[in-house]
């Protein structure tokens, strides 16, 4: 291959990294929010935990490629860049992080919430002290899976401008590439793999504490 070509697709795959890794970087946080948030909220108001849990699960089986696509033409929040790309993976990201919470707090052994309460601890130290320090490798697994799927689902940004690795995939598949297309996918599994043992590691050693 011509060098100069090479070069030229090295930095592509640096820049559409960094672009990638923004995606999900802040999706993953407003996602990680919001949907522990909603789980903590959903375990002491059980409407809330039914309605948002269901509207989740509801963004979850909307085709990623259909929801971009029903972003773009919203005032304000949609249209073409990462902004609507973000706003997407913000609600797929939602029901495995909410789930989990709502679970690991509700799955807390009812005699150690008793003890608690009969220390005289508020509902608000419960949650603190005893609650989420015992639903925190539930919670992180949620975490996990989200981020991992995140990782996948971003590529598809690139069909709305919102940038990413998935415009090298795009562009080779539209110049049938295949050189481009695993410029663009091998980094995009390789950062899923990083971000699953990275989870992994700390869900474990929540486990062991």
């Amino acid at each position: 291959m011509d060098p100069v070509v090479l070069q030229s697709l090295l930095r592509d795959i640096v820049q559409l990294t960094g672009e990638h890794l923004f995606l999900v970087g802040v999706s993953s946080f407003f996602a990680i929010v919001i949907g522990v948030g909603l789980g903590i909220l959903g375990t002491r108001r059980p409407r809330l935990r039914s309605a948002s849990v269901t509207v989740a699960n509801v963004f979850q089986t909307v085709p990623s490629l259909a929801l971009f696509g029903f972003l773009l033409p919203v005032p304000f929040i949609g249209g073409i860049g990462a902004h609507t790309a973000i706003l997407c993976l913000v609600l797929y990201s939602l029901l495995p992080i909410l789930r989990n919470t709502v679970v690991g707090i509700t799955t807390v052994d009812r005699p150690v919430r008793e003890a608690a309460v009969a220390m005289g601890m508020t509902d608000g130290q419960l949650l603190r002290l005893v609650e989420l320090p015992l639903a925190a490798p539930t919670i992180i697994a949620g975490i996990r899976i989200a981020l991992v799927t995140n990782i996948g689902t971003a590529v598809i940004a690139a069909v709305i401008g919102g940038g990413g690795l998935g415009v090298l995939i795009f562009r080779g598949v539209a110049s049938v590439d295949t050189l481009e297309i695993l410029a663009g996918a091998i980094p995009a599994a390789a950062l899923a793999l990083a971000a699953d043992a990275g989870m992994t590691l700390v869900e474990r050693k929540l486990r062991r504490v």
